[in-house]
C-alpha cells in the first residue's frame, strides 16, 4: 500500500534529485523508496550494492578488481550505518 510522506529538503537538493531521477527514467519517489529500503536492509546486516557503485565500477582504476571494490564499499556502508 502506497502512503504519502512529506519531506523538508533544500530546494537545490530537490531540483538536483528530480533531474537525476528524470535522467535515469525513474520517479523521485522510487529513488527515495529504494534508498529507504537499502537502509532497512543494512540494519539486517546485509549491505546492498549501491546503484552508483554498479554504474561506475567499470571506469575505476584497474589496479583493484571490481569484486574487491564492491566488498570494500559494502564494508564501508555497514560501518557507516550501524
Amino acid at each position: 500500500m502506497a502512503t504519502k510522506l512529506t519531506l523538508r529538503l533544500d530546494e537545490k537538493v530537490i531540483r538536483q534529485a528530480k533531474e537525476t531521477a528524470r535522467s535515469k527514467g525513474v520517479s523521485l519517489s522510487r529513488i527515495v523508496e529504494d534508498y529507504f529500503r537499502s537502509l532497512t536492509t543494512l540494519k539486517k546486516g546485509k549491505a546492498p550494492e549501491s546503484p552508483v557503485l554498479s554504474e561506475i565500477s567499470g571506469i575505476l582504476s584497474a589496479r583493484r578488481t571490481t569484486r574487491k571494490l564492491r566488498s570494500e564499499y559494502r564494508k564501508h556502508l555497514q560501518g557507516k550505518y550501524r
